[in-house]
Formats: structure tokens, sequence, C-alpha cells
């Protein structure tokens, strides 16, 4: 079993700036940056294709920048943010077929 654990979420103005943090509790798992905003279906922000590229939505391409500096951390750093934004932000990490979920982090832009 993982754990993930988010960090770094906030109030910020339109145009301001974020950097999230998820640390996983154990490596070997593909980790991936999703949010959920109130009566919305879940979105996949910052995700691996099998490749281990990052794939990023299109609403976030050119904006979120997501890294990791090792096995165990991935990092969002969200640039440019919209009201649009507001969202709880998850990580997840992914292996064996199984995606294991955060608590999550609260992003709110104000305009």
């Amino acid at each position: 079993q993982v754990y993930l654990v988010e960090s770094g979420g906030g109030s910020v103005q339109a145009g301001g700036s974020l950097r999230l943090s998820c640390v996983a509790s154990a490596s070997n798992f593909l980790l991936g940056w999703y949010r959920q905003a109130p009566g919305k279906e879940r979105e996949a922000l910052a995700t691996r294709d099998s490749s281990g590229q990052i794939r990023y939505a299109e609403s976030v391409k050119g904006r979120f920048t997501a890294s990791q500096d090792n096995a165990n951390t991935l990092y969002l750093q969200m640039n440019s943010l919209k009201p649009e934004d507001t969202a709880r932000y998850v990580c997840s990490a992914a292996g064996g077929g199984v995606y294991i979920w955060g608590p999550g982090t609260q992003v709110t832009v104000s305009s």
C-alpha cells in the first residue's frame, strides 16, 4: 500500500502562481496530478504515458509544469492561474492496474 500527501495549495489571485507537492510513501508507482471541481468530473492534468512522457491536459498546457526529482516526489508548478483553475488537486499513484489517491489540496483562484 502506498500513501500520498499533497501540499502547497492555497488562495491566490488570477495571474498568480502556486507550486504543489506530492510525496508518496513508496516508489515503483507512476505519479500523476488530477483535479476535481464541484459539479465537474475529475480531470487528468499531468500524467505519464506508456513511454514515460508527461502529458498535459489542454486546459493547462503551457501554464502548468510537472516535475519529479526522485521516485517519491512529484511537483506541479502552476503559473498564470485562472479562476477556472479553482479545484481540489489530487495526486495519484498508479501501479499494477491500481490507482491510489491522495486526500488532495485545495486551490482557489480569485478574479
